[in-house]
């Protein structure tokens, strides 16, 4: 149950950071801009940088011209916006040094009638969520009287193990329900979108399973590679990055069954139960179900781009994965015989993130005659650029007798927002503030998520895997397609005028697979 909004004072870590550019104080901004969160509220940044608060403002304003979906309205409003944003740099590895942060934090807390909740979000390096969450208790700052919550950036640990020690030094500071560990994904309109399409559509919910469902397609795709990010992805790779968090919750999103009441406790339960009937696979059975690969040098938009090895800051012998497919199995009797194929990569030719669910295709018929090709009815669900989703069907081909095309029924989900739907930080910092966390992790998730992922990295760490390079602009490394050949399917295409349209080649009006 969402809590009334509430005096609280957010603590900003990595305040200066590109995240918090590009989307936290957007984020913020555009919660004051539609009311969601109460009018006393400050904002305090911290950071290494020695800067004033009233050029930390300035970046704050900037930040927000450049990235926001929301224009800066000029007024009392963004007044007292930006004058409720404080910056404080000190050492977070030093708790000698929270002692300045608290006393600008109670005195915030002072001008809001005494108001003590507190949201700490870390938006810091991976090595440093434990040493902060230690720190802010050892600097007296979660001995407040109101309520208290952390925010934590992904990854939250590299395997199980490390992900089970940084669970044990930050519950010596925070209760796990007061832990909101972010994906940002679960944020997405059309993400959260999923169970209310299922479980209030009564033309879904009775063929949702492995009756009517041949197989489900995942895919995350970027066009960028690795940019700036080489330091952290070198040690990540795109199975840490995408697979053990924004891609298996999309599964679970697509899996979990109809949970006892819309309650944040049922809902993450369900979640959680697809995780664990998700078959896990030995070191010795990976090459079988998952392919690896890294972009190499290519084209993108007719221009050259780098291959992976050779961008900054990368090893030359680099044997990073940007790129992961893999054939999924859910082992309980909605989804048994189901295959789920995921894929994410960089340097890929779109940058799109949807689900296809396909249909089982009707029964041939030798005295059912019909001009054309009769394709399976999909139901694609775009998450990102684009928000919507559309179901294919086939109809006759006007002006004919039995020429089958494939039709199109299309749900705009943004089109009609201005600046678009909210951003999925806008929704998750609301939650955060509201004490609703269903659509953050709980600890469970992330354990069983890693206890699929670990054997996966294991068998890549001993080379039982090869590493397949494909050209940057391509769909990734051709071993792709030998996990759908014993399916009798294949990846859905991007058409070229839209993110992720008709996934088929349209031949002179008639419906046919590429």
């Amino acid at each position: 149950m969402r809590e009334s909004k509430q005096p609280f004072v957010m603590v900003l870590f990595g305040a200066t950071g590109d995240l918090a550019k590009r989307k936290l104080f957007p984020a913020l901004y555009a919660l004051v801009r539609d009311g969601l969160i109460h009018e006393q509220f400050a904002v305090v940044g911290v950071g290494r940088s020695e800067m004033d608060t009233a050029d930390f403002r300035q970046m704050v304003q900037e930040a927000i011209r450049e990235n926001s979906r929301l224009s800066i309205q000029e007024g009392q409003q963004w007044q007292n916006f930006i004058n409720s944003i404080d910056y404080v740099a000190i050492d977070v590895t030093k708790s000698d040094t929270y002692g300045k942060l608290k006393t600008v934090v109670d005195g915030r807390e002072k001008l809001m009638d005494g108001s003590s909740n507190r949201l700490f979000y870390l938006s810091l390096a991976p090595e440093l969520f434990g040493t902060v969450a230690t720190n802010l208790r050892l600097g007296g700052l979660t001995q407040n009287q109101g309520w208290k919550r952390l925010i934590i950036e992904k990854p939250f640990g590299k395997d199980l193990e490390s992900a089970q020690a940084l669970n044990e030094v930050i519950s010596q500071s925070f209760k796990e329900e007061e832990v909101y560990r972010i994906d940002h994904y679960l944020g997405k309109e059309m993400v959260q979108n999923i169970e209310i399409l299922r479980f209030t559509n009564m033309l879904f919910e009775p063929v949702w399973n492995n009756r009517y469902i041949d197989n489900v397609q995942i895919t995350a795709s970027e066009t960028l590679g690795v940019e700036d990010r080489a330091s952290y992805y070198e040690h990540s790779g795109a199975l840490r990055d995408m697979v053990q968090n924004h891609m298996l919750q999309m599964l679970m999103m697509v899996c979990m069954e109809p949970p006892s009441k819309f309650e944040t406790e049922a809902i993450r339960d369900e979640k959680v139960k697809v995780l664990r009937s998700l078959r896990r696979y030995g070191e010795d059975e990976v090459s079988q179900y998952v392919v690896r690969g890294q972009y190499s040098a290519g084209q993108m938009k007719n221009q050259p781009v780098l291959g992976y090895r050779d961008e900054p800051n990368v090893a030359p012998d680099s044997d990073t994965e940007t790129f992961v497919a893999a054939k999924l199995f859910v082992n309980n009797f909605r989804w048994s015989g189901v295959p789920f194929f995921i894929r994410t990569g960089k340097r890929m030719p779109k940058k799109t993130t949807e689900i296809v669910i396909q249909f089982k295709e009707v029964p041939t018929l030798n005295n059912f005659h019909h001009g054309g090709n009769i394709g399976p009815n999909l139901l694609v669900i775009n998450i990102n650029p684009s928000e919507g989703m559309t179901l294919y069907l086939n109809a006759k081909k006007p002006g004919t007798d039995d020429e089958v095309v494939t039709i199109a029924m299309d749900f705009c989900n943004n089109c009609e927002i201005e600046g678009g739907s909210p951003e999925a930080y806008e929704r998750l910092i609301n939650d955060a503030i509201h004490g609703d966390s269903t659509f953050f992790t709980r600890w469970d998730e992330v354990s069983l998520a890693w206890k699929f992922v670990d054997p996966i990295r294991r068998a890549w760490d001993k080379n039982l895997v090869p590493l397949h390079e494909y050209q940057a602009g391509t769909w990734g490394p051709k071993a792709v397609n030998y996990l759908l050949s014993e399916d009798n399917t294949q990846w859905w295409y991007v058409n070229e005028k839209e993110a992720f349209t008709l996934p088929a080649q349209m031949q002179d009006g008639v419906f046919s697979r590429r």
